[in-house]
């Protein structure tokens, strides 16, 4: 009866491939390791020495994946990919081989979408033999799980109920985006494999669900996960380890989908070459709405300019329709309105409102910022004509809260070092941030707010021509939802060449007023301050650290500062 069944693989083993003999095999995919798969089954290698076998991916194929063949040594075996099978008349159930773990390991949760997210949550207690990989095993593919790709967290009741005070992580989750369908018709198989070469085997049932839902879980699930010191050092510390990238990788195929539904709608139309485009990205919150146009209309100068506004909620997209055409009819200023279905993140939501801009000057303004210089307007203008180009290629202004303190005049960097634990040892950790100059100073605090270089200004009001922001390309992209995107473009534009400024003309920033804050954004700003931190600490070590930085481009445009004010007609001095 074996002998039948043997043939009878081999017949379809044949007919599958199109070979004539046994000695017709196709090459080995880059994912099977043929030496390995010898040295694990001697048998194997000796029918390969006596000819009865082409080689051991032959016989793997043949009859190796059902009797569930070790296909390779646990350390040399290639992890974090995904391998696709080819069924051979029969489900595909290979999973593995190896004596059975006694270490006890749970999965809890296991959820994935169509476009090729896979998260799996879960416990393990390998405290006497670390886990390996954990092996993901579908009708169709196979996805290996290095165990240093994973984030371990603190799981105090998996703690109380191994009775232990130890400092030891036995928490994990993985994430992964393939970029690719990942179809699961059957229940899937979850193999833990261990040091030792032991395994654990379970079947667990899946859930499949949207892939902003599964984003979201899984940054919510970072930011509400205990670890063993700093929250925000170990959680950025784990998304370094691979998490990272996947979750960046996830996020940008859920913004191009959005972006590609892009939407839209005109409402009056220049009656004059424009100086200016104002963008102002919305987010939950619409009743600003209406307000910025009735303080920003009928101001002197602000018949130079066209607002458009971008809406990353579209539940509100019937209100701004009905609004934007009422205000465009009672202020005559026009308006366009870009309808998005679903939540691109700032600077995604930004950029494909700049393509809309009819000017070359792109002003990036938040929803909750106000004129404090009712001629505000026509001052922007001025500074455009009367300044040289390399102090308004991209700039900020003093901006203010509500009882009159200043609440930015400018942004400088600064690294903050803390205790990372790491294999029972503190290591040092570095994470970049920013801070603004003059937080909290009166209102006239001229040295924050005088016309100077800055080494960047805060996305609540950016300046910046339209071919230099094309140039930098826009915001970045890689940031969830919205933070740091302002500083990135700035030290993008410091690295190219031009160095933001900052000049006087105030306005009111309601901080915080103008978008709803949900627990998930809690988990986008800790992305979003590891992939900043990524990207540009060596950058700000170089000279631009601290409130006095001393990078050299900043020091020559520093030599000209106090020139600028005194070539403004509107200047305060």
């Amino acid at each position: 009866m074996v002998d039948d069944a043997v043939s009878a693989l081999e017949q379809h083993f044949a007919q599958l491939t199109g070979a004539g003999s046994s000695q017709d095999v196709p090459s080995a995919p880059d994912w099977f390791d043929e030496a390995a798969y010898l040295r694990l089954n001697a048998d194997v290698a000796a029918a390969v020495a006596q000819g009865r076998m082409a080689s051991g991916y032959q016989h793997y194929r043949l009859r190796g994946w059902y009797e569930k063949r070790p296909l390779a040594i646990p350390s040399a075996e290639q992890m974090d990919r995904l391998v696709r099978l080819i069924p051979l008349g029969a489900e595909n159930d290979f999973v593995g081989a190896g004596q059975q773990a006694t270490t006890a390991c749970h999965v809890e949760a296991v959820q994935y979408s169509k476009a090729g997210g896979l998260t799996i949550i879960g416990w393990v207690n390998d405290t006497s033999n670390p886990l390996h990989s954990i092996r993901f095993v579908a009708t169709k593919w196979i996805y290996i799980f290095s165990a240093s790709g994973m984030s371990r967290i603190r799981r105090r009741d998996v703690e109380a109920a191994v009775g232990t005070s130890a400092s030891y992580s036995y928490g994990f989750f993985a994430f992964v985006f393939l970029e690719s369908d990942l179809e699961i018709t059957e229940t899937p198989t979850i193999v833990f494999e261990f040091a030792d070469g032991s395994v654990s085997e379970t079947k667990f049932a899946v859930n499949q669900v949207d892939d902003v839902e599964l984003r979201n879980l899984v940054i919510a699930y970072l930011a509400q996960s205990e670890f063993f010191g700093n929250h925000q050092l170990e959680g950025i510390r784990l998304l370094g380890g691979g998490i990272g990238k996947n979750i960046i990788a996830h996020n940008k195929n859920i913004t191009a989908k959005i972006l590609a539904g892009a939407c839209a709608q005109y409402f009056g139309a220049p009656k004059k070459p424009l100086r200016g485009s104002i963008v102002i990205c919305l987010y939950g919150r619409p009743e600003y709405f209406f307000l910025q146009h009735t303080l920003f209309s009928r101001r002197e100068g602000f018949s130079d300019y066209e607002l458009i506004y971008v809406s990353n909620s579209p539940e509100l997209a019937e209100r701004l329709m009905a609004e934007a055409r009422a205000a465009q009819i009672i202020y005559d200023v026009p308006v366009i309105l870009v309808l998005l279905p679903g939540n691109a993140g700032f600077g995604a939501a930004n950029n494909v409102a700049a393509t809309y801009a009819r000017s070359d000057r792109i002003m990036i303004v938040n929803p909750d910022v106000f004129p404090k210089d009712l001629d505000w307007a026509k001052r922007h203008t001025e500074a455009l004509d009367q300044l040289p180009a390399e102090q308004t290629r991209l700039f900020g202004v003093p901006l203010y809260y509500d009882d009159g303190t200043l609440m930015h005049g400018g942004m400088y960097f600064e690294l903050d070092t803390g205790i990372s634990m790491r294999h029972g040892e503190m290591v040092p950790q570095q994470l970049a941030r920013v801070e603004h100059y003059g937080k909290g100073a009166p209102v006239d605090a001229l040295q924050f707010i005088r016309s100077r270089p800055i080494p960047a200004v805060t996305g609540a009001f950016i300046s910046v021509e339209r071919a230099w922001f094309e140039t930098l390309g826009g915001f970045t992209e890689d940031f969830v939802f919205g933070h740091y995107e302002d500083a990135d473009l700035c030290l993008k534009s410091f690295c190219a060449g031009s160095v933001p400024w900052i000049h006087d003309i105030r306005l009111w920033h309601l901080e915080g007023k103008g978008s709803t804050r949900l627990p998930v954004h809690e988990g986008g700003s800790l992305v979003n301050r590891w992939i900043f931190t990524e990207r540009w600490i060596d950058v700000i070590k170089d000279g631009l650290e601290g409130p006095q930085p001393t990078h050299p481009l900043l020091q020559t445009s520093e030599s000209v500062a106090s020139d600028a004010t005194q070539q403004l007609e509107w200047s305060r001095s």
